[in-house]
């Protein structure tokens, strides 16, 4: 998830500066201890104010919902390893935000059975989707790309499968390594990519160690698939649609816009990928349904609002609570045609790999 991209004629609104609470970290020079959530404490947000059509917000816009339609899934303790079917393709798992908490995406992914105590491939078959956000705010954004990539290859190795989507956070660190400081159009007036990614905490032990396969890797990265009736995306918003009618048209032309290298065009779909909530309250029914439509599956299964936001728990107000939001698993909701899978880990929440389909 995102701050500070700008806002268009669409209808859901954008925040240009913070639409997230921003742990204190982020204005701190790293790099810090693996599995430390500093900063857990966050000022309070200032109460969401009604805006004219068009314009344009200048402060945080992530109004805090205590909704009573959302469902909290209770996840059961996993067994040792991922259990294998008798025949055809492996177990399906799908891995929210991470945001460079390496230790934590390393104990989770243990506690399913992916992975074992040396941080290998253990499971097989089995099948398992990051939807992406793997860098920023987080100490270890590197490293969990590094991890990822090696995973890929050892699970294909082993029969299964090891894939991530492309996240708004992967487009703000590519734009931040291409166009720098380069002036770009946005709705809110002058922008950069390198002002966006320090604003939504951009870690420079991250850029020091960003390779050029680190960039070719994220600029290939898909933005929606399809597997076993869920449809897998990072942002829950309809802007999806803009970019074509089936989920091959959609990933080529993101594709195609990346390599054209136009910051204007790219900071745009940065933009677009930042914009949520498109699910929830009414008629977020009808916006799933539409995607579903369009590209396939009975359910969309997301990242990038975190869970805690959606029910309202963000900790105290006044920073004395340090025991963070409580996350059990991921959260239904959209006539029970959503899966919310960002825990929020940058909030000392949890970091969730769910495996599907889910029992309810």
């Amino acid at each position: 998830m995102t701050q500070g991209a700008g806002q268009g004629p669409e209808v859901e609104r954008t925040a240009t500066v913070r639409d997230f609470r921003v742990p204190a970290y982020v204005h701190e020079t790293g790099p810090y201890a693996h599995g430390a959530h500093p900063g857990n404490a966050a000022p309070p947000l200032e109460d969401p104010l009604e805006h004219p059509e068009g314009y344009t917000p200048t402060q945080r816009d992530l109004p805090v919902i205590n909704r009573g339609d959302t469902l909290q899934v209770t996840v059961e303790p996993a067994a040792a390893q991922a259990p294998q079917p008798a025949a055809g393709p492996g177990p399906l798992f799908v891995v929210g935000d991470v945001h460079g908490y390496l230790d934590e995406l390393i104990s989770a992914l243990q506690d399913k059975g992916l992975i074992d105590t040396a941080g290998h491939w253990c499971a097989g078959t089995a099948r398992l989707w990051f939807l992406g956000d793997f860098t920023d705010r987080g100490p270890d954004g590197i490293g969990v790309i590094d991890l990822v990539m090696r995973l890929s290859a050892e699970a294909a190795a082993a029969g299964g499968y090891c894939k991530a989507l492309m996240g708004n956070h992967e487009l703000l660190l590519l734009g931040a390594k291409r166009f720098g400081d380069t002036p770009v159009n946005s709705g809110a007036g002058t922008a950069t990519f390198q002002a966006a990614w320090l604003l939504n905490g951009g870690q420079k032990s991250d850029m020091d160690r960003l390779q050029d396969h680190h960039l070719q890797w994220m600029a290939r990265l898909d933005a929606v698939e399809e597997v076993d009736g869920h449809l897998l995306v990072h942002s829950d918003t309809t802007a999806y649609l803009d970019y074509g009618d089936s989920i091959e048209a959609v990933n080529d032309t993101i594709r195609e816009t990346l390599t054209r290298n136009d910051a204007d065009e790219v900071w745009d779909l940065f933009r677009k990928f930042t914009k949520r909530f498109s699910f929830r309250d009414e008629g977020g029914a009808d916006a799933v349904r539409s995607l579903l439509d369009t590209y396939g599956g009975t359910r969309i299964v997301h990242g990038h609002s975190p869970i805690p936001y959606l029910l309202g728990e963000v900790g105290s107000e006044d920073g004395e609570d340090t025991a963070g939001p409580v996350v059990e698993g991921p959260h239904v909701y959209a006539d029970g045609l959503a899966i919310a899978m960002d825990g929020g880990v940058t909030m000392a929440g949890k970091l969730l790999v769910q495996q599907l389909p889910l029992a309810v």
